[in-house]
């Protein structure tokens, strides 16, 4: 019998063959990296043998949990009848853009592509053209994706700055100029921001959660305000949001509609797969009967609406539409949320514990209150935060360090009495 791959072992084979040993830009130190090899619900089994609490979950994507019997059933059925047809129809495709449609508040029309970074890429990109204009106002400390309008100003050394700094090398340096950068839950900073060049901005990219940070009272409502007023186009970047903190999004649990919207994530059903929506007017820009005008807009790619993908994303929307989905889900994150404010009080930490309704959870140490703003949160206790999310994963829940963590359906009773059992324990030590 072939003895089984330890992940000491693999993470050896990973080093000498990515960069820095990793896929992305994400990576545990070594005392406590591993490698998973399956998923089930909502736990994590790695080479290695250990069994962990998973509250990364793909990154947002398996709202449901690893292994959904739903899920799997869909897209092996679409394995079995076929995989990729060119970024062509097929019928989960077309499936997907309805429902999108339906949900949606903004959506009369659906453009998919793979990922969430291309989806605010095109986001921009038909706003520019329907608007005729080319600047961008994208939040300080926002992250929508790694094209070159996105890369300023998402992990910024120095906050307040209106000409953002860039968070990559080789990035084309006049998107300095094309992109101002302004505050979340600041109406002052974005009226400001478009103020500077009256008439030119196409766009307002906003996260209307921003990470962490809900908005504040009125900070949505103020944007479509202001971009009615400056004749821009308000977009949503609801690759996060979207299906998690209502079915519609953030445009059904905070009522504010904007002009476009990305989607990416949920919609997958943890394939690669994401979408721009928006008004008919604005994404028929793509149609192919319009190619060779000055007003066509370019978006396509190979592996664009994948059956795959789309037959794992609509088989995942099914399942949230059911009754009492997202009262349940709410309920899961909430217990979670409620049982670390308690062990925090208990132990007399300064600490706020983030995160509303089915969204995300997250704690900022040494904050007496719950920010507003960048700025507010940068207060916090960043090293005291990755020690701890360092000492979760040592124990058994998988959280990355430094960042928000996600709940799924399929978080049980037990497992958060689990987390908040190892929670206690790492909090002690501190």
């Amino acid at each position: 019998m072939t003895a089984p791959v330890r992940s000491p072992d693999l993470l050896d084979e990973a080093a000498r063959t990515l960069p820095g040993g990793v896929l992305g830009s994400f990576r545990l130190p070594p005392e406590v990296a591993f490698v998973p090899v399956s998923g089930e619900g909502a736990r994590l089994r790695t080479a290695d043998g250990r069994e962990l609490v998973d509250y990364v979950i793909g990154g947002g994507p398996m709202i449901l949990g690893h292994g959904h019997p739903d899920v799997v059933a869909a897209t092996l059925d679409q394995i079995g009848r076929g995989v990729q047809f060119y970024s062509y129809l097929n019928e989960p495709v077309i499936g997907l853009a309805r429902a999108l449609v339906d949900a949606v508040p903004c959506a009369e029309h659906v453009r998919f592509c793979t990922s969430g970074s291309e989806a605010t890429m095109y986001a921009l990109r038909y706003a520019r053209a329907h608007t005729g204009r080319t600047r961008v106002v994208k939040m300080e400390g926002a992250y929508h994706g790694n094209h070159d309008a996105a890369m300023l100003s998402t992990w910024p050394k120095e906050l307040g700055r209106r000409r953002g700094r860039f968070d990559s090398a080789g990035v084309v340096p006049h998107w300095q100029d094309e992109v101002a950068v302004a505050a979340f839950n600041d109406l002052d900073s974005v009226a400001d921001a478009l103020g500077e060049h009256p008439g030119e901005f196409a766009a307002v990219l906003v996260e209307p959660y921003q990470r962490f940070l809900p908005p504040s009272d009125g900070f949505l409502e103020g944007l479509r305000s202001l971009c009615d007023e400056h004749g821009t186009m308000l977009v949503f970047d609801e690759v996060v949001t979207g299906f998690r903190l209502a079915y519609g999004g953030a445009q059904e649990r905070y009522g504010v509609v904007p002009d476009l919207a990305t989607y990416g994530k949920i919609i997958g059903g943890g394939f690669p797969l994401a979408a721009v929506v928006g008004p008919a007017e604005v994404l028929d820009r793509s149609d192919p009967a319009r190619k060779g005008s000055d007003e066509f807009v370019y978006e396509s790619g190979t592996l664009n609406g994948h059956p795959v993908a789309a037959a794992a994303g609509l088989a995942t929307l099914d399942v949230l539409a059911r009754p009492a989905t997202y009262e349940r889900l709410e309920a899961t994150c909430a217990r979670l949320r409620n049982g670390l404010r308690s062990i925090l009080d208990e132990r007399g930490i300064e600490a706020v514990v983030c995160g509303e309704g089915s969204g995300t959870w997250h704690v900022l140490f040494g904050l007496e209150e719950m920010p507003t703003t960048v700025a507010g949160a940068a207060r916090a206790d960043v090293v005291r935060l990755k020690a701890f999310h360092l000492d979760l994963v040592a124990r058994g829940t998988f959280v990355l360090p430094g960042l928000r963590a996600y709940c799924s359906l399929a978080h049980e009773d037990h497992d958060i009495d689990r987390t908040l059992e190892m929670a206690a324990d790492a909090l002690a030590r501190s």
